[in-house]
């Protein structure tokens, strides 16, 4: 009896292995996606330099940029000139968060080989990228926080309260964007060495022809045009006209979005085509 009941418990047992594991539901993949998301949170915040690099370094270069040329009032209106740095330098933490750091991060972990190994378990891989995304986009929206509280409460700059809407969603949109962007140009970058000198090369210059640093009227009209065709400009400025106090509505800029989302379309194409999960950007 003894012998035939054990032998049922493990018929049960090998029946249970055998069978075809269930896909997973849509509340198991949320919570998937949002452990993963996690975990890459807490690599994040153990990383000094990227610390330092996405939450810090715009928050100095708020305080410098205010400190050099002053926050006097302009214009007839009596628009305080942190008011055009405020959500100038968002577009940049922004940025930095959800594209420069992204793409220092993903060529790093691709090189040495921790990308092949997350690969080879049974976590789907949009898993891993949605994860990694969407600590992208939740350190992004928490620097460009702290960054318009900043504004707020040590310079005086005003947020309309209509414009608040036009604010979080070009926010939301600008960080997808560069997500996907930053997966995509992530394929350029054949090591770690050469990712960080190839992004600030690529956004350095973006950023003093889009309005980041300085006004666009500063700027000559040829670089103007060509900073229209990159999405820098189209993000600062939609984050500029939810500041603007002649803004009516909910502040969004449409066309600003349209061109955001064109850039997600053509960066996402690129991603499928060359993203690789091995060292060296061969297939996987």
């Amino acid at each position: 009896m003894f012998l035939l009941v054990r032998w049922l418990i493990r018929r049960r047992r090998a029946q249970k292995a055998a069978a075809p594991a269930a896909p997973p539901t849509a509340h198991g993949s949320v919570g998937l996606v949002l452990h993963q998301a996690r975990y890459d949170l807490l690599g994040f915040l153990r990383n000094r330099q990227a610390r330092f690099f996405t939450l810090i370094l715009p928050l100095i270069f708020l305080v410098i940029f205010v400190g050099v040329f002053g926050n006097n009032t302009v214009g007839p209106a009596g628009v305080k000139a942190s008011t055009y740095y405020v959500p100038g330098i968002s577009a940049l933490g922004l940025i930095a968060a959800s594209f420069v750091n992204l793409v220092i991060s993903i060529t790093a972990q691709r090189e040495d080989g921790i990308l092949k190994r997350r690969r080879a378990t049974p976590v789907p891989a949009w898993v891993l990228i949605a994860g990694r995304s969407l600590t992208a986009i939740a350190v992004s929206l928490a620097v460009m926080t702290v960054l318009l509280a900043v504004g707020r409460f040590a310079y005086g700059v005003h947020l309309p309260t209509s414009t608040i809407p036009g604010i979080a969603v070009s926010a939301i949109v600008g960080s997808l964007t560069f997500c996907v962007l930053g997966y995509a140009f992530s394929t350029a970058c054949r090591n770690e060495d050469a990712a960080q000198p190839m992004v600030q090369a690529v956004m350095l210059p973006l950023y003093f022809i889009s309005g980041v640093f300085i006004p666009n009227v500063n700027v000559p009209s040829w670089m103007r045009h060509v900073a229209e065709i990159f999405p820098v400009q189209h993000l600062a400025g939609a984050l500029h006209h939810a500041y603007d106090p002649a803004t009516h509505g909910i502040g969004i800029v449409w066309s600003d979005l349209g061109v955001l989302a064109a850039w997600a379309v053509v960066g996402l194409v690129v991603a499928l085509a060359r993203f690789s999960w091995t060292p060296g950007g061969r297939a996987a």
